[in-house]
């Protein structure tokens, strides 16, 4: 693909349906469930290889295999078609296991973020109401951090790899693997799952909003499937392909994309538990891997290193994802050699998929013929913090040009277009949407982000709307960071927001706490407050000290100037911290303490 021009608009569709038109005929009503998938797989490639993960092979026999003992366990608990159970554990060949093993008989899994602690993890159970809980013994401290009553009731322990050596006694829990020896290895009798269909639900997915605690986003045994059939399609995906996965499972790109994708198409992954630039190409040639799906700090990392020799001595060809900045995009087109690049836009939960097929620097995806899509562009006043109205007070369309926020028609009727599972919190589902926007009773998605397009209809990422921001490839909800925060004794007020840092992607989290004596401020406390509530991406990375809150006359923390002033001692008197995590501290800014951290001075917002 020409990684500059654009292409007839016909070629783009022809590209994008090499994948859509896999899944157009799908109906949220079929009978058939991710169930069905894997035993399809379990008969037609038994033993290929499904999970290849630190020497073992788990192949797609195997992996059923499994599941099936997982199922048959659950049964034996006392757990029952309908239930809730949560799973929290990292990345291994159990994860996939475990959920695939509840569906065969109609339990429904919520996906734990491996860093949920507390007080978060609590509202997590709470939210999808868990009736029982499988961890990983790699987990076994987070699971620790709640009180006893709020733990599940039925609770089993899988021991990880690496456990030997670990207290164990942490959480009274039953030996998933134990449970596991005394079930069948057979196939559930079908009728467990009777009536069940493509459109209900298969696992929570947890997702940080604009404002609150993390939601629990709800996807269908289709959405899941719809994920991976979608990419694998578009990069036409054959027997020789293997993919290769360093994202979480509990997120929707690494658990739902590259899980749907390799038993859709009957190819391995290879899993890591986390990205090792080290060992990424070593981890390509090794398994000859083809293809991968990424974030972009990912690749980021990955071509900040420093040229060799062998940079195109590789079998990776095809990426998929989102956030990969331009410079970055280039080097793998010309310095690694990889093939195609499909950069996209979209959440988790959206109703909504958009793609770069065209290999377009920088676009994340195009719509050949937008007025047949249900995405639009809504102007938007980012200064003001609403839409651009009509003298009518209705919604106006952006231009080619335009900046404004994406957003996406619920479509009803038995088919997938469109299709808006929101939460399992009502509430939460209907902040996510906009009625009567173009028509009485209509209802569309809002994205959350601002974009714009060009005149051949390429679309472009501007900016996240609101209170959250990008870090890591995550989205961070200053409201849910701040809510945790609030609880550090000492502070008047506490006020997060992201700022810009020179050479990375998205924005840094930097909190204002406002003391009116500047010296009650313990940075070294602070630090191990947060580092014991907070997910890694979520902790501030830099501290403003301020002597008052700086307040709207609606009495609305105010972060413009905030975000404008950032970390940059020339435009502020109040004291400036930055996180040391070997120091467990938050140190003073200064030149010297910003370059022995790697953080170039601010540059701006």
């Amino acid at each position: 693909m020409d990684a500059s021009a654009a292409v007839p608009r016909e070629v783009t569709m022809q590209r994008l349906m090499r994948g859509f038109g896999l899944v157009a005929n799908y109906r949220r009503d079929q009978d058939y469930t991710v169930a069905d998938r894997i035993e399809e797989r379990a008969r037609d490639a038994r033993d290929k290889p499904f999970i290849i993960f630190e020497g073992r092979s788990v192949t797609f026999g195997d992996m059923n295999a499994l599941a099936n003992r997982v199922a048959h366990a659950a049964l034996a608990a006392g757990l029952k078609r309908g239930d809730v159970v949560a799973l929290m554990m990292q990345n291994r060949p159990e994860f996939p296991m475990v959920w695939l093993g509840l569906a065969k008989v109609g339990i429904i899994t919520a996906l734990l973020n491996t860093e949920a602690r507390d007080r978060v993890l609590k509202h997590a159970l709470d939210q999808t109401r868990a009736r029982g809980l499988i961890f990983g013994s790699e987990c076994a401290e987070a699971v620790a951090t709640l009180a006893p009553a709020d733990r599940s009731g039925i609770i089993f322990e899988s021991l990880h790899p690496d456990a030997a050596g670990r207290s164990p006694g942490l959480v009274t829990a039953r030996s998933l693997e134990a449970a596991m020896s005394e079930a069948s290895p057979e196939n559930p009798d079908r009728a467990l799952r009777a009536g069940i269909v493509f459109g209900d639900p298969l696992y929570y997915v947890f997702t940080s909003g604009t404002t609150g605690l993390p939601k629990a986003g709800v996807m269908s045994h289709v959405r899941f499937v719809n994920a991976g059939e979608v990419i694998g399609g578009i990069w036409q995906l054959g027997p020789d392909d293997v993919l290769y996965n360093v994202l979480p499972l509990f997120h929707g790109a690494g658990g739902m994309v590259v899980i749907s994708a390799a038993l859709r198409f009957a190819v391995p992954v290879v899993l890591r538990r986390k990205l090792s630039v080290s060992e990424f190409w070593n981890d390509i040639r090794r398994h000859k891997v083809t293809a991968m799906y990424y974030i972009g700090e990912i690749c980021r990392y990955i071509a900040n290193q420093p040229p060799r020799a062998d940079d195109r001595d590789h079998t990776l060809r095809k990426l998929g994802g989102a956030g990969m900045r331009p410079d970055v995009w280039r080097q793998f087109l010309e310095r690694f050699g990889v093939e195609m690049v499909l950069e996209g836009l979209g959440a988790t939960e959206a109703n909504y998929g958009i793609t770069n097929v065209d290999n377009r620097i920088g676009s994340v995806g195009r719509l050949p013929y937008p007025q047949a899509s249900n995405i639009r562009v809504l102007r938007y006043d980012t200064d003001k913090g609403d839409y651009v109205r009509t003298p009518e007070g209705g919604y106006v369309p952006a231009k080619a040009g335009e900046v404004g926020e994406l957003v996406a028609e619920v479509l009803e009727g038995p088919g997938i277009a469109g299709m808006f599972e929101g939460y399992t919190s009502a509430e939460a589902t209907e902040a996510k949407l906009l009625r009567n926007v173009f028509r009485p009773g209509d209802r569309w998605v809002r994205s959350g982000d601002l974009v714009r397009f060009d005149e051949e209809d390429y679309f472009y990422f501007v900016d996240r709307l609101g209170d959250t921001f990008r870090w890591r490839g995550h989205n961070v909800s200053t409201e849910e960071v701040a809510e945790v925060l609030a609880s550090f004794p000492g502070p008047v007020s506490v006020n997060v927001y992201g700022v810009r840092v020179a050479g990375e992607e998205g924005r840094a989290g930097m909190v204002s706490l406002t003391y009116p004596d500047p010296s009650g401020f313990d940075p070294v406390a602070f630090h191990a407050f947060a580092a014991g509530r907070l997910a890694t991406y979520a902790m501030p990375m830099f501290v403003r000290i301020s002597p008052a809150a700086d307040l709207t006359a609606t009495f609305k923390l105010r972060k413009v100037d905030l975000q404008r002033e950032g970390y940059d001692p020339r435009r502020t008197t109040d004291p400036l911290y930055v996180r040391d995590v070997k120091a467990g501290a938050y140190l003073p800014v200064t030149d010297a303490n910003l370059a022995a951290l790697g953080i170039l001075p601010f540059a701006g917002d």
